[in-house]
């Protein structure tokens, strides 16, 4: 029985993750599904933030984007109240606010809206009392979505491809986030760094590994995301990995970097 969204207050306020990286294909939708997918098997209440106009993270827990008259552009740019767009998904004690291909405008339509950079921030307010968890899948840009993103999170995870060019253009969101905690958001930090696309068969996904733990130290997860064909299937099925395929390598590697954000936290 799919389980519907109510406001009843939890102790606390959620601790709120953008899940970003300016480069597209680098398990960042992925990471931002099975996740919070994980997070809610482990019984934390979770919402799932789809900030990225493609959408990839709606269709990744079969919500169809299509039929939605309303997602999470409402929110940011009509005055819908944000409680109105949660949605429940079939993993128990998760929550969706959908993307529309609607939110493709947004990055224009913000530039000249009233405090834009706290948009996000603001729609989130209301409802972080009722969640433990706040996962935001950010765009492949360094936009105003990706901003408000950062000014409403309190940590960044940062999925990096074990693959060449790993670290490049990582220069420039860190960058972004000096700039973001210089004059938005002072609490934000990286919380951690997900190792994507592992491949245990070859040197370079190890030199790669290797070379992100020299640059970000402690903060890089001892989980490694392998490369399976069953982690690239699932969203075209609609479901995290913890449904298409839950005794597989992708599902037990998800849910154990579940427990290591759980335990950093």
């Amino acid at each position: 029985m799919v389980e519907t969204f109510e406001n009843v207050h939890s102790p606390g306020q959620a601790r709120v993750f953008a899940v970003v990286n300016q480069k597209g294909g680098v398990g960042k939708s992925t990471t931002a599904v099975n996740l919070s997918a994980c997070l809610g098997e482990l019984g934390h209440k979770t919402l799932l933030l789809d900030l990225d106009p493609q959408g990839n993270a709606t269709s990744g827990y079969g919500l169809n984007r299509s039929q939605r008259s309303e997602c999470v552009y409402d929110a940011l740019l009509s005055d819908v109240p944000l409680e109105a767009l949660i949605e429940p998904v079939e993993i128990e004690h998760v929550f969706v606010v959908p993307a529309t291909i609607q939110l493709a405008g947004a990055e224009i339509e913000l530039v000249s809206a009233l405090s834009r950079e706290n948009r996000l921030k603001n729609v989130l307010a209301p409802v972080l009392g009722d969640f433990e968890f706040v996962i935001i899948d950010c765009p492949p840009s360094l936009g105003l979505l990706t901003i408000n993103a950062l000014t409403a999170a309190g940590g960044l995870i940062i999925p990096i491809q074990c693959e060449y060019y790993a670290l490049e253009g990582l220069s420039k969101l860190l960058d972004s986030v000096r700039l973001v905690r210089s004059h938005l958001n002072a609490n934000l930090e990286v919380f951690g760094v997900a190792m994507t696309m592992y491949d245990s068969r070859t040197r370079l996904s190890q030199q790669v590994v290797e070379e992100v733990r020299d640059f970000f130290e402690d903060r890089v997860f001892e989980t490694l995301i392998p490369r399976t064909v069953r982690l690239s299937e699932s969203p075209s099925f609609g479901q995290p990995i913890t449904l298409y395929d839950p005794l597989g390598k992708g599902a037990a590697a998800y849910r154990s970097l579940a427990k290591e954000v759980v335990s950093r936290v």
